[in-house]
Order: structure tokens, then C-alpha cells, then sequence
């Protein structure tokens, strides 16, 4: 009797990965469509190998339930590439039923309708033509699991031989499609884990003719990213993108998501994620040849983000590239973009808020395609990116300026005064409007009704820490004499740094290293 129980499934990815992984160069050469950047078969290797080591990690008796959630998580949070994104969502649909049942055709058939569902416009000759044609094959089967795998891989099989006439741009290329490839690859190992006989390899057809270098809708960007957020907003997205690109592939669900696209903007493709939810694990692709639409300025550079008139200033006289915010909002995406090129081919950016953290890493990975070596330093605040600055060697090696800047910013603890505008639940209990709220990291530390006093507390706890040199930056709302008298009340043990920055919104910033 045949099974295909937890151990099974985990051979069986763990076989996909491998076999994937030997026939990885040969899936690459057939790469023509949606674009001919000759990845899919890495794409596809990547993929299934984040989904093989996810149910590694499980222990040896596990249930079904908890093998096919974690393998498919860890498809979803691996998946690379168009190819391997649509497949991360068809061993979503076999999770859905399999985890359970052990009805594996009707596994077969909900991750081709999931699969198809995920992408915007389908279209036929690729891997969902060839995923429809196995599930096609068992739907009417009863349970004999040989059966059903070895007629879902014979159909995915004589379907990959059929996508040259379905897809004009394979029958010119003399290829097979290279996503169905894979998938074939897939369904023979799951035959193997089921018959166990592991000698057979399906073979990868190969060129009849050479492959195209680039894509007939010219150039563009690849733009992938993991998503947190909830299912009207990421319908939302879809609409958004799919005005803006093409080969659109939204798979996922609960919270998670994996999105991917081809257009011509990335930064409007990350900007439309952020406004979604929370995109992280930003991959930015650039889908044309190697000449760039914009070049880079030559040298070093510095790239601070400043929400007031009087720290921008401080930062472009330590000759920094400022990227202006108003203090609680984040910059432009174009605008971050628009400051990493002109600051040079080798840049540190600062981005000086946890906020604006996200924005700064998704420009660095339009910049990296164009060229621009690009570190996104932790500065989590004003003062850390002053006390990067006060370090930064441009004679250095490019690594290490960066180590140190990054050391700087790490040893320099934060924090700062601001004015409730509403009643709120803090660390520090209650406060209400009106109330002096004083912050040291991003917790509440203190409240109270005079930005002296609160003042005072806030900076005797941050140098009880240790520390030498203070370093306060008025805002707009401050008194006249605050700064002032907190370094007479330090006394001569600390070396003082008062800087004007004029920033709304916070009456002091304090920052001790």
C-alpha cells in the first residue's frame, strides 16, 4: 500500500529541491517568457529548497496538518521569480486539502485552481496550462495514489510538449515553457516518493534553436516582495498593479503574502505595497541588458533623511545628500532614489527614523540594479545618524566606513520630548493631551507637565547608562534656555553638544554616546 503520510512529504520535497537544483542550467536555457532572463529554473531550485529545509526543521512525528502548513509557509516566504511564486501557490492548494485528507487528486485540483486564481492574467502555454492538464488528468480518479500521481506527471509531461503551440514566442524560440519544465520535475519526483523507485529522471527538453537575450516588451523591473496585510487591501494592491505592470502574481493568505510584478517603475510598485500593509524582503530586478537608464554620480556618498530646517542643515554641511521629511511622515520612494544616485556610486544612507527604514532599503534595491553599491545603516533616530556622520572617513574602504558609522550609530542611545494630542495607554501608564511625554528608544518613559522637568528626568536616566558626550537638538516648540539648562544641570562631567535642528513636532532630541 502506497502512502503519502508526513515522512513521504517531506522526501518528496526534498527530492523536488534536489532534482530542481541538477536541472536548474537546463530549465534556465528555455527561459523565453514573460521575459528571457534565463532564472527560472534557479527560481524554481530556490523555491522548493526554502520549502524542503521549512519540514526539515520538524521534528521526526509530526502530523499532517502542521507538515503541509510549514511547507507551504516556507514555499511562500521562498518563492522566487514568477515561476516560482505560481508554483508556491499550488502547493498551497495541495496544503488545503491535504493536510486533512489523503485525497491527492483532489490536492492536485485545488492547487491549479489556486494557482490560476493567483495570477492577473493568465495565459496559456506556461506552467498553469501544464499544472490544468495534470489536474485535469486525475479529477475523476479514485484514491489509488500511483494512479494519480503517475497520470498527473504523464499529462504534465505531454502538456510541456504542447506549450510551443499554445505561446508563440516558445514556438520561435524552438523551447518548451520553462516553468512547466520544472513543474514536470516536481510531479516525476512525487511519482518516485510514491512508487519508491527513484531511478528514473525526466530529461529537460533542450533549445531547438538560441534563445532570444531579452523580451519583446522591452525593459523593466522584477519587483517581489513579502507582504503583511489584510485581504481588502491586498485586493486593492492587485488593481493597482495591475495597472502598472504585468506578469502580476499575488499568492498567500492569513496576513502573509508573496507579491511579484514586471513594470517599468519599481519604486510606484513598493509605494503601492506599503500603502497595502508592510512589504519586507524587497527584491528589486532589473530586466534589461546591462547598459542603465540612469547613472550614478562617481564617488562617495552620504544620503541623511532630516525632518527640520536646522538638522538638514547640519547633515549638508558634513556634506550629505538631505532627503527633507516633515516630521511623522516618510519620504517619497523618488525622492530617497533621486538622493542615493546623486550622491555618488558608493552610498550610506541614514535614514534616521524606523519609519522611513523600509522606504530607504526598497530605493537601495533600485539603486543596487543600476549599479550603486548602496548600505542602509540602523540609524534609528536623528542623533544616531549625527554620531554616523561625525565618523565617516571617505578615504576609508567603502565596508569599513560603513562598520563604523554602523558602530557609531549603535553606541549613541536615543530619545526625545513630545505632547500627547490624545488620551493613550502607554509603558509609563495613562497619558492625556497636553501631557510632556518623555521617550528614550520608542517606549514612554515619562509623564508629565513641564518639558523642563520631564526633561531633566529623561536625560539623568539615559547618562545613568554611562556615557560622555550629550548631544541636544532643539525643535520649534522649545524654550529658549531648556538645552542650556540641562548642561548646567549635567555639570562638567559631560561634554554638552547643543545643536538648533528646528524640527516640529519635538521639543528636544537627546542622544548620549
Amino acid at each position: 500500500m502506497q502512502l503519502f503520510d508526513p515522512p513521504a512529504v517531506r522526501r518528496w520535497v526534498r527530492l523536488a529541491a534536489d532534482s530542481l537544483g541538477k536541472a536548474r542550467t537546463e530549465i534556465d536555457a528555455l527561459n523565453v517568457f514573460p521575459v528571457a532572463d534565463g532564472d527560472t529554473g534557479t527560481n524554481l531550485h530556490m523555491t522548493l529548497l526554502s520549502a524542503a529545509e521549512a519540514v526539515e526543521d520538524l521534528p521526526d512525528h509530526v502530523d499532517a496538518a502542521v507538515m503541509w502548513q510549514t511547507l507551504s509557509y516556507g514555499a511562500l516566504v521562498g518563492a522566487r521569480g514568477n515561476s516560482g511564486v505560481i508554483v508556491s501557490q499550488a502547493l498551497r492548494g495541495m496544503a488545503e486539502v491535504l493536510r486533512t485528507s489523503d485525497d491527492l487528486a483532489a490536492g492536485l485540483v485545488r492547487a491549479a485552481e489556486l494557482a490560476r486564481g493567483a495570477v492577473a492574467r493568465p495565459v496559456e502555454g506556461t506552467v498553469l496550462s501544464v499544472l490544468s492538464a495534470a489536474a485535469l488528468a486525475v479529477h475523476d480518479l479514485d484514491g489509488d495514489l500511483e494512479e494519480v500521481a503517475r497520470s498527473a506527471a504523464g499529462a504534465a509531461r505531454a502538456a510541456l510538449r504542447r506549450t510551443p503551440e499554445q505561446l508563440d514566442v516558445l514556438a520561435r524560440s524552438g523551447v518548451v515553457d520553462a516553468g512547466g519544465a520544472g513543474l514536470a520535475i516536481v510531479l516525476d519526483a512525487l511519482v518516485a516518493v510514491i512508487t519508491d523507485s527513484y531511478t528514473q529522471r525526466y530529461e529537460v527538453p533542450a533549445p531547438t534553436s538560441k534563445v532570444a537575450a531579452m523580451t519583446e516588451a522591452g525593459a523593466g523591473y522584477e519587483v517581489m516582495y513579502l507582504l503583511d496585510a489584510e485581504d481588502p487591501a491586498v485586493d486593492r494592491l492587485r488593481e493597482e498593479l495591475d495597472a502598472m505592470g504585468d506578469s502580476l502574481v499575488v499568492v498567500g493568505g492569513d496576513g502573509l503574502w508573496n507579491v511579484h510584478v514586471h513594470c517599468d517603475e519599481a519604486g510606484q510598485a513598493i509605494e503601492a505595497g506599503m500603502r497595502a500593509g508592510r512589504p519586507h524582503r524587497i527584491r528589486v530586478t532589473y530586466l534589461a541588458a546591462p547598459e542603465r537608464t540612469h547613472r550614478a554620480a562617481d564617488g562617495r556618498g552620504i544620503v541623511a533623511v532630516a525632518a527640520g530646517d536646522g538638522i538638514a542643515a547640519l547633515f549638508e554641511e558634513c556634506g550629505a545628500v538631505v532627503v527633507r521629511r516633515e516630521p511623522g511622515t516618510t519620504p517619497g520612494l523618488p525622492a530617497l532614489l533621486e538622493g542615493i544616485r546623486h550622491a555618488g556610486s558608493e552610498v550610506a544612507v541614514l535614514p534616521n527614523d524606523d519609519a522611513v527604514r523600509a522606504v530607504a532599503v526598497a530605493a537601495a534595491e533600485i539603486a543596487r540594479e543600476e549599479g550603486v553599491v548602496v548600505s542602509v545603516l540602523p540609524t534609528a533616530a536623528t542623533v544616531q545618524g549625527l554620531a554616523a556622520l561625525a565618523v565617516h572617513d571617505p578615504l576609508r574602504r567603502f565596508d569599513d566606513d560603513v562598520v563604523a558609522m554602523t558602530d557609531a550609530a549603535g553606541h549613541t542611545r536615543y530619545g526625545h520630548l513630545t505632547v500627547a494630542d490624545r488620551e493613550a495607554f502607554t509603558s509609563a501608564g495613562v497619558c492625556h493631551p497636553g501631557d510632556v511625554l518623555g521617550m528614550i528608544g520608542g517606549d514612554v518613559a515619562v509623564i508629565g507637565s513641564s518639558l523642563r522637568d520631564v526633561a531633566f528626568s529623561i536625560v539623568d536616566r539615559m547618562v545613568a547608562g554611562g556615557g560622555e558626550l550629550v548631544t541636544l537638538v532643539t525643535g520649534k516648540d522649545a524654550p529658549v534656555r531648556l538645552a542650556a539648562e540641562i548642561a548646567d544641570h549635567l555639570g562638567p562631567f559631560f561634554e554638552v553638544v547643543i545643536y538648533e535642528g528646528e524640527q516640529g513636532g519635538y521639543p528636544l532630541l537627546i542622544g548620549v554616546e
